[in-house]
Parts: structure tokens; C-alpha cells; sequence
């Protein structure tokens, strides 16, 4: 089974690509969705971010707002988030990767925003068989992340600030799609790649 990672910043276009796969009969996993559900109310990630940042989880429920801007504000908060959501981030992918397996699929697609920055922790990377990074200009990124309404500019800015640049993505990454110039020119790249691939 052909394993492919797929990354890239903030607003970059990560979900929408990965659609486009799954769409072309590659699944995919998302990690911001794992996130999401482990952070629901009650899942498995709630116990541990009550103990370790008191105030933000109220009856099972958390406040993601109030999270978000501790660890923003505070490099050390990230990482102690980052301990407790990567074991249960990487479990969640080694289910979907073994259920893939079972199902006897020819390739999945994993989403991974820290694929690149995590590789030095845990050798991620060393599981792809390639590698891909979505990249679009710093305007249009911004754009998109604002179109969600749940960030401040300052916000915005400051994730950005912290992600690994644009160009050292593509730099490490074994295939960029564009993402900035239309719908349909990423639609084809995705089309062809996957062509290709299979």
C-alpha cells in the first residue's frame, strides 16, 4: 500500500486537497480532525488538557478559544499540548492505517500538518512513500484563514510566525501543488497525480 503524506501551512488548502483525493478513491486521514474529535466533548484528550490547563475544560467541554491563546502566548503551553495530543493523534492513524490495510486499498493519503516539523521526534516521515506539500501566496493564505472568522489578524499572523516557512515545505517535500491559481489547475494536478500514482 502506497502511503503519501500530505502537508502545508495554515490556509494553504491541506482539506480541500485531501477531498480531492479521497474523491479519486484514496483515503484519507486527517489530523486536524482527529484533533477535533479528541477535543470534543468527553474524548480522550479532555482529561489530560483539564489537568494540565486548569480552567479551560468546563463540565467535559472545552474552550478552545481560551486554549488556543495560552499556547499562542506561551511556547512551553504548546508544548505540553503537543505531549498529550501527538500519542493520541499518531494512534488514531495507525487505526486508520491498519484499517486500510485490511480493506486492501492501494494507497491512503495521510494530512499531517507537522509532518515535516515532527520527523525529527518521531521519524513520521521515514513511514511515506512521498511526500506532498499544498502551497498558495501569503495573501491568498491569509485570506482563507480570515474567511473562517475565528482568528484575529494578530492570531493569524502569529500562527503563521511559528509554522515552518512556505519555501522549506517545499524544499523537503518530493511534490508542491499549487493551490493559488484556481480550482481546476489543482483539481488536474491532483488528477494527474494520482494517474500516475496508480
Amino acid at each position: 500500500m502506497l502511503v503519501i503524506g500530505l502537508t502545508g501551512g495554515i490556509g494553504m488548502g491541506k482539506s480541500t486537497v485531501a477531498k480531492m483525493f479521497a474523491r479519486l478513491g484514496v483515503p484519507s486521514f486527517n489530523a486536524d480532525e482527529a484533533v477535533h474529535a479528541l477535543q470534543a466533548p468527553n474524548g480522550a484528550a479532555i482529561p489530560a488538557i483539564a489537568a494540565a490547563f486548569p480552567g479551560t475544560v468546563q463540565n467535559g467541554v472545552l474552550n478552545r478559544a481560551a486554549l488556543r491563546n495560552i499556547v499562542l502566548a506561551d511556547p512551553s503551553a504548546l508544548k505540553r499540548l503537543e505531549k498529550i495530543m501527538h500519542p493520541l493523534v499518531r494512534r488514531a492513524q495507525k487505526q486508520f492505517s491498519s484499517s486500510a490495510t485490511r480493506q486492501q486499498r492501494r494507497a491512503i493519503l495521510l494530512d499531517i500538518p507537522l509532518l515535516f516539523e515532527s520527523t525529527a521526534k518521531n521519524g513520521i516521515k521515514k513511514t511515506m512513500d512521498l511526500t506532498l506539500t499544498v502551497s498558495c501566496p501569503r495573501d491568498v493564505q491569509i485570506n482563507r484563514v480570515k474567511a473562517r472568522g475565528a482568528m484575529s489578524p494578530e492570531q493569524i499572523a502569529t500562527i503563521i510566525a511559528k509554522q515552518m516557512p512556505d519555501a522549506e515545505k517545499r524544499r523537503r517535500a518530493d511534490v508542491t501543488i499549487r493551490t493559488g491559481l484556481s480550482r481546476f489547475h489543482t483539481i488536474r494536478t491532483v488528477r494527474r497525480l494520482v494517474k500516475d500514482l496508480l
